[in-house]
């Protein structure tokens, strides 16, 4: 055989030999790893039954307060401003007095009213006395019919002067009532417009009460949010029907306000220019610790959920097909498990599908695990000593 033949025949047989080789390198590499595995130290884990529990989703809103209802205090007559029977600023209840105006032109005038209704009256009574004797007169064919008709539409230009002067005397009796300016609401007032000794026309602004048992919270829901956007379409679907939903309310020093509330208005449309739903709280204020014009946090209650799977977050992993929990098999092992996510609550994250009640889950120590590895529990699970 020729020395050529021989390199050719050396050649094939070392390409023949690389796969060989290649086979049994990795080879020993997987047994390597398998054997570095075996012999890792079981992973410390500590255990939690998966347990349910009714639980509340919530989100917080800024809001402002706003009295439930402001009215303006007006005059109804004119005149000179003589005095202001309330303290700025204090609370007032309906009926009570605040301004009083002058009242003698209103009194003198009312003198007027009522001598016009007491002429209006004689007049009356001489024009019925009149009216019996041409009636009188009349049966004994001593005047005639004309005289008679007369007669009768005296008495009837009396009756209609004397239901004028009526409402003359009721119109003056009222003007002179107006001049003592009353709270047409319960509330806190403001500051007066004008002082004492000015001069006032009919409809002047003089002060105004603001109502703050109970409050408006007015907030904006963001059109962005997926909650928000239930609430806009149930408004929108019921068409002006108020919505109800529970709210609670942080104050600005931290603290949670004592008294529960409701979400009782929902516009039904988004506001192009904010993106956001218009939406208004109603809370009791009886102590008065709610201040029209106070900037609050607004917690609103969007869906309670009842005997719903809660765990840790912490607990929580990501895994080839999204999150994923580890459960602890019968023989110790590490058992992964895709969840599905629902919302936060406290720090609990909430699970709509993957876990049950009762299995055991791993709440610590679930970083350093792979699918069957071996755990030691470094606590009993409940029902095991």
């Amino acid at each position: 055989m020729s020395i050529a033949a021989l390199q050719r025949n050396s050649i094939k047989l070392s390409f023949l030999l690389i796969p060989l080789i290649y086979l049994a390198g990795c080879s020993s590499e997987e047994a390597g790893q398998a054997s570095q595995q075996q012999g890792r130290p079981p992973a410390p884990v500590t255990l939690a039954p998966v347990s349910t529990d009714d639980v509340e989703v919530s989100v917080d809103y800024a809001g402002r307060v706003k009295g439930s209802r402001q009215v303006e205090v007006r005059a109804r007559v004119g005149g000179i401003l003589e005095e202001r029977l309330y303290v700025e600023g204090q609370r007032v209840e309906e009926g009570d007095p605040l301004f009083k105006l002058d009242t003698e032109p209103y009194a003198i005038a009312l003198q007027i009213a009522e001598a016009n209704r007491r002429t209006a009256r004689a007049n009356l009574d001489q024009a019925q006395r009149e009216l019996n004797r041409i009636t009188d007169l009349y049966a004994r064919n001593s005047i005639s019919q004309r005289e008679k008709d007369q007669a009768v539409t005296n008495l009837e230009l009396a009756e209609a002067s004397l239901t004028q002067a009526e409402a003359a005397v009721a119109d003056a009796q009222r003007n002179l009532r107006y001049t003592q300016v009353t709270a047409p609401i319960s509330g806190i007032t403001g500051l007066e417009t004008l002082s004492e000794g000015s001069l006032v026309d009919a409809g002047t602004l003089l002060t105004s009460i603001t109502q703050n048992h109970p409050v408006h919270v007015r907030f904006a829901l963001p059109e962005s949010d997926a909650a928000v956007q239930r609430l806009a379409r149930k408004a929108r679907a019921n068409a002006g029907e108020s919505q109800s939903f529970q709210a609670s309310l942080l104050l600005p020093d931290g603290s949670s306000y004592e008294h529960p509330g409701q979400v009782d208005f929902t516009d039904s449309s988004i506001d192009p220019r904010t993106g956001s739903v218009s939406a208004r709280a109603i809370f009791p204020n009886p102590e008065g610790t709610l201040i029209p014009g106070q900037f609050v946090r607004l917690s609103l209650v969007l869906q309670k959920l009842e005997d719903v799977v809660v765990i840790p977050q912490t607990a929580i992993t990501d895994g080839r097909e999204g999150p994923q929990v580890y459960l602890v098999s019968d023989d110790n092992k590490a058992q992964p498990a895709p969840v599905e996510l629902g919302p936060v609550v406290e720090t609990r994250q909430v699970i709509l599908s993957g876990l049950e009640a009762g299995q055991q889950l791993v709440v610590n120590g679930q970083v350093a695990l792979y699918p069957g590895a071996a755990v030691q529990v470094t606590n009993a699970p409940e029902g095991e000593e």
